[in-house]
């Protein structure tokens, strides 16, 4: 019986079309023919899969084709269509699970863009069978997947890389220098935001429907708990809602806090808090704001500021930081879907989402050294190359899982903060045994499942529907590391 499936959990038709999808005639080099002492010269070629295609995952795979393209996995296969159409000697499935079992030996490398919620059990099956892995942002839905992922890659020495491009870039590049360089001198205190969301939040669970034919919807709910279809879920809308996706914060906080986090050694947060707009059960809010309060660092050989404890505080939902004093009249703070400001004794250093254009707000042009590795192809084919080098002598990307990981754990700590605001109080997180230290046993916690508003005769009316309330211990418990659902489960995490 396979190690990723249970007995019976294949339906016919999936094995008739995977069936089918097998005599496409496509002929596949198993890596360890081509491998050599555990490395490939630039010119093989690595054999790469997909598992969540119809978006992002497309686009990524099609900066990947200098490689072979051998299997593609999407739940929804009206809207990965275009991409079978595309590959048309790759294998198809539904499953990845069976993906993994029947062409785990012709594969090297793993391309994961599901939702949120399946990053974590997709590529750590993949990195335990000696993959290499791409992982869209976030990395993964909590803090202790990312964890599980930052150890598993070093266990097993695969090559990793997450999704956030603009790590690749010039912008993080000089951000990240010209704070080393002491440029804008100690910063105490950093402001970021984003435009988003684009899509739907702040709504109470929907009504039921049939899915479409096309749609394996149990597997896309995975290792989430079970709740009936409704077509405002997926395609891509998932991202607004709490079991699938992290909201405007997880999707965009990993591009635009990237140079923060990686320019200010930044660590584990020690205090949290968080408000937003109505907060409800199963959708996230239209707009919030996250303070993160990090310790001070020992800073880096190379780090000529002090690093001060700092808190950074996250807008979204069209919320913005007040613009400081001197800014230039009329100049629009949000470049490409948002911006950051960090605030230093010296200056303040400007930049927008992915780190781009960074400028100080004095005017002045910084000429500081150059440490950080310039990357001149695409944050993709970075990754390839690095697949492609053996660990002992392999350069790093520019997100590996090293840096993605305990970065994420900063991202998805901002989800945590939102969703525990009615606990009224700043959270308290020791980071190496990811648990709050200050929510008591007795503490509990309810959450609005509808605020049923209306107006009647001109006035406002709320007939709030809540949750029961549940231990507030045990629901944190649970957001930082998810119970999986039956037939759904993680490798152990390394010691």
């Amino acid at each position: 019986m396979s190690k990723f499936i249970k007995k019976n959990s294949i339906t016919r038709r999936d094995f008739v079309k995977s069936a089918a999808a097998a005599t496409a005639g496509f002929t596949i080099v198993p890596s360890f023919a081509v491998s050599g002492l555990g490395h490939k010269a630039p010119s093989d070629k690595l054999n790469i899969v997909g598992v969540g295609i119809g978006g992002m995952g497309f686009h990524n795979l099609k900066e990947m084709e200098t490689e072979n393209i051998i299997g593609l996995c999407d739940v929804d296969w009206k809207y990965a269509n275009r991409v079978f159409k595309h590959y048309p000697k790759a294998k198809k499935y539904k499953d990845f699970r069976k993906m993994y079992d029947e062409m785990g030996k012709d594969f090297d490398a793993v391309v994961v863009a599901t939702a949120d919620h399946t990053h974590a059990i997709v590529a750590a099956n993949a990195i335990t069978m000696g993959k290499h892995v791409y992982v869209q942002k976030p990395l993964t839905h909590t803090v202790y997947e990312s964890r599980l992922l930052t150890k598993l890659a070093e266990k097993y020495k695969v090559a990793t890389s997450m999704g956030n491009q603009g790590s690749s870039g010039e912008g993080v590049n000089l951000s990240t220098e010209w704070i080393a360089n002491n440029e804008i001198g100690d910063v105490t205190r950093v402001e970021a935001f984003t435009d988003r969301p684009i899509w739907p939040q702040g709504l109470p669970r929907p009504a039921n429907m049939t899915p479409p034919d096309t749609l394996d919807w149990d597997k896309f709910i995975g290792p989430a708990k079970y709740r009936p279809y409704n077509e405002i879920y997926t395609p891509w809308n998932w991202r607004g809602w709490w079991d699938f996706g992290t909201g405007a914060l997880g999707d965009m906080a990993c591009h635009i806090l990237h140079p923060v986090f990686v320019g200010l050694e930044l660590g584990y947060p020690t205090k949290a808090q968080g408000s937003s707009t109505l907060l409800l059960e199963d959708s996230a809010p239209n707009a919030q704001k996250v303070s993160l309060t990090f310790p001070k660092r020992t800073p880096s050989k190379r780090m000529k500021a002090n690093l001060p404890e700092v808190e950074v505080t996250w807008y979204d939902g069209g919320l913005q930081p007040n613009k400081p004093e001197g800014w230039p009249d009329g100049k629009n703070m949000n470049n490409s879907g948002g911006g950051i400001i960090l605030h230093g004794t010296k200056d303040k250093l400007i930049a927008g989402c992915y780190g781009k254009d960074p400028w100080l707000l004095s005017g002045r042009k910084p000429n500081a050294p150059k440490f950080r590795r310039r990357i001149e192809v695409s944050h993709e084919q970075d990754w390839i190359r690095a697949c492609k080098e053996s660990p002992e002598n392999r350069t790093p990307t520019a997100s590996p899982f090293s840096e993605a990981g305990p970065f994420n754990e900063m991202v998805v700590m901002g989800v945590l903060a939102v969703r525990l605001q009615t606990l009224n109080k700043e959270l308290e997180w020791d980071g190496k045994n990811m648990q709050f230290t200050n929510i008591s046993d007795n503490e509990e916690i309810k959450i609005i499942k509808k605020d049923n508003f209306k107006i009647k005769d001109g006035h406002p009316t709320f007939h709030k529907e809540w949750t029961k309330p549940v231990s507030a211990k045990g629901f944190a418990n649970e957001l930082i590391k998810h119970n999986y659902r039956d037939g759904w489960k993680l490798p152990d995490m390394p010691k």
